[in-house]
């Protein structure tokens, strides 16, 4: 194990006190209203794709019933106050059948005039953007563009069947960003083709665009599905939970340092979606292991800075639930840099300081 000194001896510099991003805030609503859209507009199917588990819509699509549930679910939350973002899933939105597309955004009007809704996000693929696409999204006040990029690795893309290069998804971000959109970016690391080392240039490639928010989705196998088939026939092997942890830990520090919000760092708990996975990095608390990571990361750096052995780490109180690990799996390696859990603290503090 590494003795503290190790980690700060290579910084000549002495200083008192180093202050350090961890985490960036998203402008966001008191609740987000979703209307899935599982597999609508999309070209095709992936072969990791198993929207109509995820979202629990196994029974076929409505795009009635799923307004009719949003609609619902504005009144309620209106009834007590809050306010909401409305946000189109699923499927590939800028695609939709044109008389399907003008009838969600229609519906926006209607609840944003009634004070139901404040804002607008929508999901939609990189290849399925254009003026008219663009000029739609703004006059209908969409405030958010997420682009299922799942990667900017050619080979990556290839693999999955996603029907684009990494010049087509760079291209989306710039397109959106020149038309006054802010625009979000998913991407998913260990699909096929996706090393570690491919996800961290994923996610460097990523920052550089300057997108209002990340969304990590690590690659699960569900039954169903083309990835499903290579996983039992040996061709394709999900990451472990460990190399998740670790990479996506790495890939977080990285966003709170540039400032760029990571928004989710698993897929969202289902029912039928957990009952049908086969393999890959599902861990009850995989989101808390990655925050860690992370944290732990960035005082590691922060500790080079100071160019001393650190004495007292002061964290803002939402780091309380994850800085030590799961089970206190990281208190060992806090010990060695020189910081016992007696002299890590908690206040009511936005950033992170090491004195």
């Amino acid at each position: 194990m590494s003795r503290p000194h190790e980690f700060f001896s290579r910084q000549p510099v002495r200083k008192c006190t180093v202050r350090f991003a961890v985490g960036a805030g998203l402008r966001r609503s008191d609740r987000i209203v979703p209307v899935f859209l599982p597999f609508q507009g999309c070209p095709g199917r992936c072969v990791f794709c198993a929207q109509d588990r995820q979202t629990g819509g196994a029974g076929g699509f409505s795009l009635d019933a799923a307004l009719g549930a949003a609609a619902q679910a504005l009144r309620d939350y209106a009834a007590r106050g809050l306010s909401c973002e409305l946000a189109f899933y699923g499927g590939t939105f800028t695609a939709l059948p044109a008389d399907e597309r003008r009838g969600c955004l229609a519906f926006l009007d209607r609840e944003r005039a009634l004070g139901h809704v404040c804002r607008a996000r929508c999901s939609t693929r990189p290849d399925a953007l254009g003026d008219d696409a663009a000029d739609e999204l703004a006059a209908h006040g969409i405030d958010l563009v997420e682009l299922g990029i799942q990667s900017f690795s050619d080979e990556a893309l290839a693999l999955s069947r996603r029907g684009y290069g990494a010049d087509v998804a760079e291209e989306a971000c710039r397109f959106l960003a020149g038309r006054g959109l802010d625009f979000g970016i998913q991407l998913l690391p260990g699909m096929p083709g996706s090393t570690p080392e491919v996800f961290l240039n994923d996610v460097e490639t990523a920052l550089g665009l300057r997108p209002a928010c990340l969304r990590f989705y690590p690659c699960l196998v569900p039954e169903g599905t083309e990835l499903a088939r290579r996983y039992r026939e040996g061709s394709y092997a999900p990451w472990s939970t460990e190399t998740t942890a670790e990479t996506l830990g790495a890939a977080l520090a990285s966003a709170w340092e540039r400032g760029v919000p990571v928004i989710r760092l698993s897929v969202a708990p289902e029912g039928m979606f957990d009952a049908a996975l086969l393999a890959g990095p599902r861990h009850p608390a995989l989101g808390a292991l990655i925050q860690a990571e992370a944290l732990f990361r960035t005082v590691v750096k922060a500790a080079g800075d100071l160019g001393r052995p650190p004495e007292r780490l002061a964290l803002p109180r939402s780091c309380q639930g994850f800085v030590f690990g799961d089970r206190g799996s990281m208190k060992a390696r806090w010990s060695a840099l020189g910081l016992p859990p007696g002299s890590i603290v908690f206040e009511e503090r936005e950033d992170g300081r090491l004195s």
